[in-house]
């Protein structure tokens, strides 16, 4: 579905990501974790065409894409129907038929339809979070980037998210690359995770997580995250380069 050979990118002439070798192929989720500031965001958009790479190629297998950003960027004037359908109007889809789909979409996210006639304002976060997941969904593409999309939402309200992603992709809809700083998150939706180099080196290494998203035990989740903890290819994700993200 997606193939990236010798990628890389740099801002202002500093280099974010260096010869990255990717792969994603049909139903895998792929998460991608790293420090901050070693350009997971940037390889994303990358991936989704939202960005040029310097150097590189990309290849892109999907028929259709969406993305979920870390915030759910709803369009404030519309109701979370018209959020939803908002994909489908735009690719020429009757009034209709894209508020049927919606209607679809937001149901598959567990989003009351009491709620659908309301504005992003009059929403809860996590249910702005839930619309921004349908709007991805209602145009049925076989490929969706998750750009941190659960950052901001509480621990129990962020499992919740996860469960409906998990759901999702385990129907074979769709692949993903999905970005998170999170090993547990990770170890939950992902079938392998790709570690970022901290000084924009590209890929240090991969993991794959056994067992199948979904199927997985909190027991199994924590017992896999410890070790990682112990794996050197984990050891730095969690540190901060403020000079990279100044």
């Amino acid at each position: 579905m997606l193939a990236m050979q010798r990628v890389g990118h740099a801002f202002l002439g500093r280099a974010v990501l260096a010869k990255v070798d990717l792969t994603v192929a049909p139903s895998e989720v792929v998460a991608l974790v790293g420090p901050s500031g070693s350009g997971k965001s940037t390889l994303v958009h990358i991936a989704a065409g939202l960005v040029e790479p310097v150097e590189g190629r990309v290849t892109r297998g999907w028929r259709r894409q969406a993305m979920v950003f870390q915030e759910p960027r709803l369009l404030p004037w519309a109701t979370a129907r018209d959020n939803i359908a908002y994909p489908l109007r735009i690719a020429g889809h009757t009034r209709r038929a894209a508020r049927t789909a919606a209607e679809d979409a937001a149901a598959r996210v567990a989003l009351d339809p009491a709620d659908l006639g309301k504005y992003p304002v009059e929403l809860s976060g996590g249910m702005r979070q839930r619309a921004a997941i349908a709007r991805a969904l209602v145009a049925r593409p076989d490929f969706i980037h998750f750009d941190e999309p659960f950052t901001a939402l509480d621990v129990a309200l962020r499992r919740r998210m996860q469960d409906l992603v998990i759901a999702a992709a385990a129907t074979g809809e769709f692949a993903a690359l999905f970005v998170t700083h999170d090993l547990a998150e990770a170890a939950r939706i992902a079938h392998r995770i790709l570690v970022l180099d901290a000084g924009g080196r590209g890929i240090l290494g991969s993991r794959t997580v056994p067992g199948t998203p979904g199927a997985r035990s909190d027991a199994e989740i924590f017992a896999r995250v410890q070790g990682w903890l112990a794996d050197p290819l984990f050891r730095r994700i969690h540190d901060i380069d403020e000079r990279r993200l100044a």
